[in-house]
């Protein structure tokens, strides 16, 4: 899963916070292993705007997805946001969004990353489950915590 959000007053949108709630409300139901359901998914971010920001987003938006049981890749953000103010969009003519390479190599890296510990997940079964099942903690097993 990427979020992607525009910067509003140094903080991620409405919408996104919106998508997280939504998400949050799902996290109490379980996968086949016993796990939270969003456990072996991986998670990354998308920040763009006209104001800075791009790191406290991201903050917020990966701390919300890992609490929700996603895996977070290193470096699973990545943003753009121009000259500060009002101007243009990425995609704008002039704005040299999809020319600037500190973006476009965050995003690259943004993007094999989160293949890559996909693919790590794939090829392990998921997230292991031993420790981290809920149903199993409800049942009573306390998984040698004393």
């Amino acid at each position: 899963l990427v979020v992607g959000t525009p910067i509003w007053l140094g903080e991620k949108s409405s919408m996104c916070t919106r998508l997280i709630e939504r998400l949050y409300a799902n996290s109490s139901l379980l996968n086949d292993e016993g796990q939270y359901a969003y456990y072996g998914r991986v998670g990354g971010c998308l920040v763009t705007g006209n104001e800075d920001g791009i790191k406290h987003c991201s903050m917020n938006i990966l701390y919300s997805l890992q609490h929700l049981g996603f895996v977070i890749p290193p470096q699973a953000d990545a943003g753009w946001i121009g000259e500060a103010g009002p101007g243009p969009s990425y995609l704008d003519p002039d704005s040299g969004g999809p020319d600037n390479d500190f973006t476009n190599r965050n995003t690259t890296f943004m993007t094999w990353n989160l293949l890559h510990t996909a693919r790590l997940l794939v090829d392990a079964g998921g997230f292991p489950a031993h420790g981290n099942q809920r149903s199993q903690w409800d049942a009573g097993e306390r998984f040698d915590y004393a």
